[in-house]
C-alpha cells in the first residue's frame, strides 16, 4: 500500500495548527469537489484522501500516532500493547531489542510488513498463539463527506461515492440532515491478518435549495396575503415542497398569525410514509400606489374605526 503523507497532501508542515489545517481542508476540499470535477476519477481520489487527511490530522489523538507510526497510525494501539507484553516479559528492555536481535520501525511499511514486524517482536509464540488467539485487527475506517441539495433528500435515492478509486453504489434514505453522519459497514480498509474490513462514514453537507426553511422534519414558510384577504377571508393557493394546495384564509387574519398544514412537511428519516407539518407565516401585504377610487374607500372605511 502506497504510503501517502497527510501533511504534503494539505501543503502542510508538521507544526501546522488546527486551524492551519481546518483551513487547508476548506481550500482544497472545494478544489477537487466531485460536483466541480465531473468525471473526473483523479480529482475524487483526491478529495477522498483529502478527507482522510483531514479526518487524522484534525484529531489530537489520532494526529500523535500519525505522527509516530506514519500511515500505519491506526495500528498504534497494537503496537504499544506488543512492546509492553514483551517489555514486561524481559524481551525488550528499553527498546525494539531482546534475545541479541533489534529491530526498527520507520513509520512507512505495509500490513503484510506489520505482520512480519508484530512476529518478529513476539517470535514462534506469537505465530502459535496468534493461530489459536485470532490476532485479527480490523481495517482502517474511512470517512467521506456527500454534498446534496435538500430538494434531493426529499425521496430515497441511490447514489454513487467514490472511495479510494472504488465506485459505491448505495441509497440515501429520505429525511437525512445536515451534518449527519451514517456508517457503511465493511467499506473501509483492508483487515490485517485476517480481521474484518473498516467501515465507511459518510457525512452529509446538505445545502438548501428552497425556500422553505428545515427543523428537523418540519418545513417553514412565509405567505404574502392582500390586505383585503386578510379582512374578509378567502381561498388562495401556497406552495407545499411537492406541490401546491388551496388552504382557506380566516376573515380577520393577523399580520404574522400562523397555521399548520399537518403532514406537509419533511420526511421522518426511515419512517416510511411519515411527515412532519408545514408552518406558514402570513405577510400581509399593504397596498401601496392606490387610486383616487381607492383612497377615498380607505378613508370610509376610516370613518368607520377600521
Amino acid at each position: 500500500m502506497e504510503f501517502i503523507d497527510y501533511y504534503k497532501l494539505l501543503e502542510l508542515d508538521k507544526s501546522a495548527s488546527k486551524a492551519d489545517i481546518k483551513k487547508a481542508y476548506r481550500r482544497l476540499a472545494r478544489k477537487y469537489h466531485p460536483d466541480l470535477n465531473p468525471n473526473d476519477k483523479e480529482a475524487q481520489a483526491r478529495f477522498q484522501q483529502i478527507n482522510e487527511a483531514h479526518e487524522v490530522l484534525s484529531d489530537p489523538e489520532k494526529r500523535k500516532k500519525y505522527d509516530e507510526y506514519g500511515k500505519d497510525w491506526q495500528h498504534a494501539d497494537q503496537f504499544e500493547e506488543a512492546k509492553r507484553q514483551r517489555a514486561s516479559s524481559g524481551g525488550f528492555g528499553g527498546g525494539f531489542g531482546g534475545g541479541g536481535q533489534s529491530y526498527s520501525y520507520s513509520g512507512n511499511f505495509d500490513d503484510d510488513t506489520f505482520s512480519d514486524f508484530f512476529e518478529q517482536m513476539f517470535g514462534g509464540r506469537a505465530r502459535a498463539e496468534g493461530a489459536h488467539r485470532g490476532r485479527h485487527f480490523k481495517g482502517q475506517d474511512f470517512n467521506a463527506e456527500l454534498q446534496l441539495r435538500l430538494s434531493d433528500v426529499y425521496e430515497s435515492r441511490k447514489h454513487t461515492l467514490t472511495v479510494n478509486g472504488k465506485n459505491i453504489r448505495l441509497t440515501i434514505p429520505a429525511g437525512v440532515e445536515n451534518g449527519q453522519t451514517i456508517k457503511i459497514k465493511g467499506h473501509g480498509g483492508a483487515g490485517v491478518q485476517g480481521g474484518p474490513k473498516g467501515d465507511l462514514y459518510i457525512t452529509f453537507n446538505i445545502s438548501n435549495d428552497t425556500s422553505f426553511r428545515r427543523e428537523k422534519e418540519n418545513l417553514y414558510s412565509t405567505e404574502e396575503i392582500s390586505l383585503s384577504t386578510a379582512a374578509l377571508g378567502g381561498e388562495i393557493r401556497v406552495k407545499t415542497f411537492n406541490g401546491e394546495v388551496k388552504l382557506k384564509v380566516k376573515p380577520g387574519t393577523q399580520n404574522g398569525s400562523k397555521v399548520k398544514l399537518k403532514g406537509k412537511g419533511f420526511p421522518k428519516y426511515k419512517k416510511e410514509g411519515q411527515f412532519g407539518d408545514l408552518y406558514i407565516t402570513y405577510k400581509v401585504k399593504v397596498p401601496e400606489n392606490l387610486t383616487e377610487k381607492q383612497k377615498e374607500l380607505f378613508q370610509e372605511l376610516k370613518k368607520t374605526g377600521i
